[in-house]
């Protein structure tokens, strides 16, 4: 796939307030200061699409980009994502209530929803925190994919050891890992094949309203 188009549609305080769930959309979360919007500008080939930040948590609501929009006759494009990041950012915990019910019921609800992007700094050993998350979304059977980030800041060996222990981690309550894909936004790593699923998913789209 090649991005052509991505804009900033909107900011959204409820899952409701969302934009009609007419074309596919792909949802990326991930702990606070995991690299996400340098992900998804790394992504859509926009440098400032996402705001990145040096202070966690920064994201509070349901961010829409539309990418490919229009760029050929009748072709709706796709929605892009970005959710509030959940870890150590430093928030009240009654907002960190908030987030995580908003972010719930817009997971839930959301019938055009593809996937959800579950983005890990492959540097930090398994999260407790991470592996509850995609455990609800196990349960919730809400398809996901695993998506390795800052990459660049290990060696291969590096990289292939701490997916090994991620693996193992996860296999002692799940039958087999999700589909994961290892990333750099520094390097454009993992782009081609996560756009690549994007395209494939999108094919077989069919629109709920």
């Amino acid at each position: 796939m090649i991005v052509h188009t991505a804009k900033f549609t909107g900011s959204y305080p409820r899952a409701d307030d969302c934009p009609t769930p007419d074309r596919p959309e792909y949802a990326f979360i991930g702990r606070s200061n995991v690299g996400k919007s340098s992900l998804i500008n790394m992504l859509t080939g926009h440098t400032k699409l996402a705001k990145t930040s040096q202070t966690p948590g920064k994201t509070q609501l349901i961010n829409f980009f539309l990418i490919n929009h229009g760029h050929k006759r009748g072709d709706l494009g796709w929605y892009l994502v970005d959710l509030p990041g959940f870890g150590y950012a430093k928030v009240s915990k009654s907002s960190r209530r908030q987030w995580e019910q908003m972010i719930r019921r817009y997971l839930v609800l959301r019938p055009s929803l593809q996937c959800v992007m579950m983005l890990i700094d492959i540097r930090v050993p398994p999260q407790e925190n991470d592996l509850t998350f995609m455990h609800w979304l196990g349960e919730m059977h809400i398809p996901f994919v695993m998506a390795f980030t800052k990459a660049d800041k290990l060696k291969p060996g590096a990289v292939d050891h701490a997916l090994k222990a991620y693996t193992e981690k996860m296999l002692e309550s799940w039958e087999e890992m999700p589909r994961a894909f290892i990333t750099s936004a520094t390097k454009g790593q993992g782009r081609e094949d996560i756009l690549a699923f994007i395209d494939e998913v999108n094919a077989n789209f069919i629109s709920p309203v």
